[in-house]
């Protein structure tokens, strides 16, 4: 064979590497544990997922009212919108913000609406950071965000958040670790993965940091209207108007249509300096044409209506039930202690490490997932930096998650038995 030939067809089978890019990108939800417990259900074994936020498959449905406006107006959503959404859904929002008590003056072209949340915080951070920018994002935290920043060339700089008051940001931990590379602080209010629900105090201390700072404030509120216990949840657009805020939210949670992805991002605040950085958005908004249209007229009906969530989060509500049987079941397993959570649909459990030593957290997952067939995520895939916890999802009905958490149980006996810890 001719040499050049031979040198040209071993070329062409070279293996196809993902880009350099991604190198530190991760996404643990949906990741290696996900595959296996799809290859154990194809299999015929039953899974008890507790992994995804996804209210949908547990039976907690959509508002009727909803689905009846989306159906309504399919006629009128066959084709592409203006690339940041149709007016009444941003009309809608803007005005569901100033209800609140929003501070500074926003009109309908600081409203972005994106396929989810997701998109609008991959899109944000394209449009702000360059290579070796750093972002001070929550830890733990919804892995996403790090994941976001690192594709957007950035370093994700990691804040401590106290277990121990609560789940509150570490207000010198983040000091100590804003530097000249900082662009931007994220706050994740509720929290997910641990439910937490920052006072109003905490969150003006780090609006004062920002703004000595000069950086922006990236506030993931995706379940603000998911609340337990009488708790008030105050958007940071609420608390300032001297920084540059983007709020992030949208429907998949408080209205339970995550497969519509239907979301949005707000500039508030001191816009006045961010023209530039606006410009990035509006071309990046461009460029994906717009949000999927069906999706965005459940925004107007979804933003004054009947707020059924409260049901499901009241003391008699079924969310209610769920986490407090979650909280009681954990905290009676030896060694593992839990914080209640303010909001979403989480906890966050702790693992003794005197009394399970564990050294890889996603070993114990994977060994849940193939002895008690439950599925969860391990700590340090909400980027927590020791082997010590994981995230429980109390969104099935009480029945499923009973089960599960008594499958869970069962298992961390067994693993004090194996340590000799028991």
């Amino acid at each position: 064979m001719n040499h050049d030939v031979k040198n040209a067809t071993q070329s062409r089978h070279k293996s196809l590497k993902k880009s350099k890019k991604l190198q530190n990108v991760c996404y643990d939800i949906r990741g290696p544990l996900l595959k296996t417990a799809n290859r154990m259900e194809a299999d015929g074994h039953r899974i008890i997922k507790l992994n995804v936020g996804n209210p949908a498959p547990f039976g907690l449905d959509a508002p009727q009212e909803i689905l009846q406006d989306v159906a309504f107006n399919l006629h009128k959503a066959t084709g592409y919108s203006d690339s940041q959404g149709i007016f009444s859904a941003r009309k809608a929002i803007l005005q569901y913000y100033q209800n609140k008590g929003l501070l500074s003056a926003v009109d309908v072209r600081d409203v972005y609406l994106g396929n989810g949340v997701s998109e609008l915080i991959v899109m944000s951070m394209q449009a702000l950071l360059d290579d070796h920018d750093e972002v001070l994002i929550p830890m733990p935290d919804y892995p996403l965000w790090t994941a976001a920043t690192h594709l957007a060339g950035g370093k994700a700089v990691h804040y401590r958040c106290d277990e121990d008051n609560n789940w509150q940001p570490n207000l010198e931990d983040i000091k100590s670790k804003i530097t000249h590379h900082t662009r931007a602080i994220v706050i994740i209010n509720p929290n997910n993965p641990t439910g937490a629900l920052y006072s109003d105090d905490n969150l003006k201390q780090i609006i004062k940091l920002a703004k000595e700072h000069d950086l922006v404030l990236m506030a993931d509120e995706i379940y603000d209207r998911v609340l337990y216990d009488d708790a008030e949840h105050h958007p940071i657009c609420t608390l300032t108007k001297d920084v540059l805020v983007l709020t992030y939210n949208g429907l998949s949670k408080s209205h339970r249509i995550a497969g519509f992805r239907s979301g949005w991002l707000m500039l508030s605040g001191k816009k006045d300096h961010a023209q530039d950085f606006i410009e990035g958005l509006d071309m990046l908004s461009s460029m994906r044409l717009c949000a999927n249209v069906p999706a965005q007229y459940a925004i107007q009906t979804a933003m004054g209506g009947y707020q059924s969530m409260q049901a499901l989060t009241c003391d008699v509500g079924r969310l209610y039930k769920q986490r407090q049987l979650a909280i009681e079941r954990l905290n009676a397993i030896d060694g593992i202690s839990c914080t209640m959570p303010q909001g979403a649909f989480y906890c966050f459990p702790k693992l003794d490490l005197d009394v399970y030593p564990i050294k890889d957290d996603v070993q114990l997952m994977m060994e849940l997932l193939e002895q008690e067939k439950v599925l969860m995520v391990q700590g340090t895939g909400f980027n927590w930096d020791r082997p010590d916890h994981f995230r429980v999802v109390f969104l099935p009905n009480i029945y499923d998650l009973e089960e599960a958490l008594e499958r869970l149980e069962r298992f961390f006996n067994k693993k004090r038995q194996q340590f000799g810890t028991a």
